[in-house]
């Protein structure tokens, strides 16, 4: 065993005191200690990343592999993550993300996912003892993801200790449960949807009372849901004299209005319309294109990002999956676009400094690619 992972050796020698004694314990828990402070110096040498991702895949293959109990694994991947977690703020890493229950998970056996329940439960409640690593490093926690599909009791407890460690600020442990990558884009684009749906109600309200809508003309009923697509309206400037196509609207009907010999020709002007909850149109607006792309909110990548679960935390720098797994499984595939991949071929509950340093070291020198890469996509 390398003498970098000695420390995991020190609660078994607890255990055994009476064979090695006292000094022996803390002989090994300094030296461990005073050889991780120096490689973590070396480390510090190069760029540190600040946000570390992990997948935790090989709790119950580990369990099989030793011949325990299934929920024997889990436990055992509970105790790695609390090295892991110790190692990475001792480097100075301030968010670590942690995927510990997908949605998809639920579709496991009934006693499995209720296993798995009562040990969350168990390991949340945890994290509020005094002499957790939580309050050692005074980390402040967040469980990301459908919390609402979560049973009463672990829901509450974790409501509990994000509040409880709200006001904590040196590190950041986030905690996926309830979770996968595409519930939480449809989530995303969804509040979006709602916030630019109030902001546009806002803005006709404050066109209305201000009188700037004067050009209204007759005012038609339609039994479908008509969505206004501006920049599709817009490019279809370029289209032939032919027509505009009925898939825009219901039984030829564009957006609620139609003249008597046709439709309007008008390319450089698109017609817009209030609708009451009731189907209704109460009036129109004929505006240039460019004026209504101005005017009228549309859906950015900053609205969508904002309402991420993950918009708590920058992405992540380094993204670990254990047990020589390539795949990412539904997790952060949003925030990952240049983020690194390690995966060794540890299990979870036998991952340790070495893979750390390792996925680090990976880490530093395609650091500077990755930067330029980063830079490129904001431009």
């Amino acid at each position: 065993m390398s003498i970098l992972n000695c420390q995991m050796v020190t609660p078994v020698l607890k255990k055994v005191g009476k064979y090695s004694g006292n000094g022996v314990n803390r002989l090994f828990g300094d030296m461990a200690s005073f050889l991780r402070r120096c490689l973590f110096r070396v480390l510090s040498m190069g760029p540190i990343p600040t946000h570390f991702a992990f997948i935790m895949d090989g709790n119950r293959r580990y369990a099989k592999k030793l011949n325990l109990e299934e929920g024997d694994g889990h436990k055992a991947g509970y105790l790695a993550l609390m090295s892991v977690l110790l190692y990475c703020y001792e480097l100075g890493i301030k968010y670590v993300t942690v995927y510990a229950f997908s949605i998809e998970n639920f579709k496991r056996r009934p006693d499995e996912v209720q296993s798995l329940m009562d040990l969350m439960l168990e390991k949340i409640e945890a994290l509020l003892m005094e002499e957790s690593i939580v309050n050692q490093y005074g980390i402040r926690v967040y469980f990301i993801g459908n919390l609402k599909l979560l049973s009463e009791p672990v829901r509450a407890a974790a409501e509990k200790v994000m509040s409880v460690t709200a006001n904590n600020n040196k590190a950041v442990l986030l905690v996926c449960v309830a979770y996968t990558s595409s519930d939480e884009i449809v989530h995303a684009v969804e509040e979006s949807c709602k916030d630019k749906r109030s902001e546009i109600r806002l803005w006709n309200s404050s066109e209305t009372n201000n009188g700037e809508i004067e050009d209204v003309k007759e005012v038609k009923k339609t039994n479908c849901m008509i969505v206004h697509d501006i920049q599709n309206l817009c490019d279809d400037r370029s289209a032939e004299s032919q027509g505009l196509k009925s898939s825009r609207g219901c039984n030829g009907v564009i957006g609620g209005f139609q003249r008597e010999n046709g439709f309007d020709s008008r390319w450089d002007e698109v017609l817009t319309s209030k609708a009451s909850r009731t189907g209704e149109f109460s009036g129109m607006e004929v505006e240039g294109c460019e004026n209504l792309r101005e005017k009228h909110p549309v859906i950015k990548l900053v609205d969508v990002e904002k309402h991420m679960y993950m918009a708590v935390a920058p992405d992540p720098d380094i993204l670990i999956r254990s047990s020589g797994e390539t795949r990412l499984s539904n997790f952060l595939l949003w925030q990952t676009s240049y983020c690194p991949l390690y995966y060794p071929a540890a299990l979870w509950p036998e991952i340790g400094l070495w893979q750390l340093t390792w996925a680090i070291l990976n880490f530093q020198r395609t650091h500077s690619y990755l930067e330029k890469k980063k830079q490129l996509k904001h431009l």
